[in-house]
């Protein structure tokens, strides 16, 4: 064998889409119809892969949709609070396709295009303000450890009531699991929202994962 064969470029692997695919609005059913009814549709009239692959368990989805709905959209944390905590999420689960959707929800809580770029360094890179870099450090530790230290726990109570304390956990749990389903399903982003893509993640055990889920 020639060193130039030893030496010749590996090809990148065939795109074989994803494991489980969005159902085709051709295949739903008036059950499906129903449970996908209340979601907004995304601006070129297409619902979300995320809600039309999960929506192939609908018993699951039934009880899925309303919690996750209450924590984007009802729950007492701030909207930039609440973006921070997924995006940091995001990052270190390698979930491009939850990292792709709420960095323009990030957008319009008001989180700079410099404070999203920063997310991947995580909570010791400087500019942050010490709340944010609290909220970076806590969806750290939920990831690394599964708890929040002391430390991390009072000094968010601090800024934070108990009912928030509680929703910045499950939250960041919350989007752990929907990272799981949409990087072992495969799930593509939509177009207009590939653009998004994943930081390098920083300052936590993640750093050797890079690249293993980047297009999930």
């Amino acid at each position: 064998m020639t060193d130039e064969h030893h030496h010749r470029p590996r090809r990148p692997a065939a795109d074989t889409g994803p494991r489980l695919a969005p159902l085709p609005e051709d295949g739903w059913d008036p059950s499906t119809r129903e449970l996908l009814a209340p979601i907004p549709r995304d601006a070129d009239g297409h619902l979300a892969n995320v809600f039309t692959t999960l929506v192939r368990h609908p018993g699951l989805f039934r009880h899925f949709l309303p919690f996750g709905s209450h924590l984007l959209r009802d729950g007492r944390l701030p909207d930039r609070t609440r973006e921070l905590l997924i995006l940091r999420t995001a990052c270190n689960t390698r979930a491009g396709y939850e990292w792709g959707r709420h960095v323009p929800l990030a957008r319009a809580a008001g989180v700079t295009d410099e404070e999203i770029r920063r997310v991947g360094a995580g909570p010791d890179a400087q500019g942050w303000a010490t709340a944010d870099a609290r909220l970076l450090r806590a969806a750290d530790e939920l990831h690394r450890d599964a708890r929040l230290s002391a430390a991390t726990w009072s000094a968010l109570a601090a800024d934070h009531d108990e009912a928030q304390l509680i929703e910045i956990n499950m939250l960041v749990g919350q989007y752990h699991m929907v990272a799981f389903f949409l990087n072992s399903a495969g799930t593509r982003l939509e177009p207009g929202y590939e653009v998004e893509t994943l930081p390098t993640p920083t300052g936590t055990d993640t750093d050797a994962a890079e690249g293993e889920h980047g297009d999930a």
